[in-house]
């Protein structure tokens, strides 16, 4: 295997493992570890932790070496803010002409079908920046909706009726739902970031 087939697996491995809520916000991310599970050397391990860092979801500590980003109430509030933001930009800027159907199915699971949804609201926008924008935020997000399935009760009702109107309903219905849907994350912020922090 060479080195960037390498470096593209150890990333995208390190990734999953970050995003799959398995590891604490805070944890010390261990590269020779990590390298050992992953039957790499450090190098391509270091390499993935220092590109995580340049999208925010690892934070790289002078002298402390790599962690998961502390979650704190302040930090997921504005983090919902931003989404809600983004998907509201992409609605109000979707073309006139669009073609509707842009979300054909769900997936069953609840870990990706938030991110399948909102990649209809960025493909049906078009906006290569907004794509790039709603991806990283969804990543930045993604412990925070493994917590919420310990903490919300009928997301995937939520999630299928804003589906059916991203395909059916009028832009301004589309815009209540989005609201709806980041307010009822907010106000249980508290009870996310306490389930953020126990092992699933």
């Amino acid at each position: 295997m060479n080195s960037g087939a390498t470096a593209d697996r150890v990333y995208d491995a390190l990734k999953r493992e970050l995003l799959s809520g398995a590891v604490l916000p805070g944890e010390k991310l261990d590269p020779t570890r990590y390298a050992e599970a992953l039957n790499s050397s450090v190098t391509p391990v270091r390499d993935a932790l220092h590109r995580l860092a340049g999208e925010r979801l690892v934070e790289s500590r002078p002298s402390e070496g790599f962690h998961l980003p502390i979650a704190t109430e302040p930090a997921l509030r504005d983090l919902y803010i931003w989404n809600a933001s983004l998907l509201k930009l992409m609605v109000q800027n979707w073309p006139r002409d669009a073609g509707r159907r842009v979300v054909t199915q769900l997936p069953a699971d609840l870990d990706r079908a938030p991110v399948a949804l909102f990649d209809a609201f960025a493909a049906r926008a078009g906006k290569s920046e907004m794509s790039a924008q709603l991806d990283s935020a969804n990543d930045r997000l993604a412990t925070a909706r493994a917590a919420e399935r310990r903490v919300l009760a009928g997301q995937e009702a939520e999630l299928r009726a804003l589906a059916v109107a991203v395909d059916h309903e009028p832009a301004a219905a589309i815009l209540r739902l989005v609201t709806a849907y980041h307010r009822r994350r907010l106000h249980v912020v508290p009870d996310l970031i306490r389930a953020m922090y126990r092992r699933t």
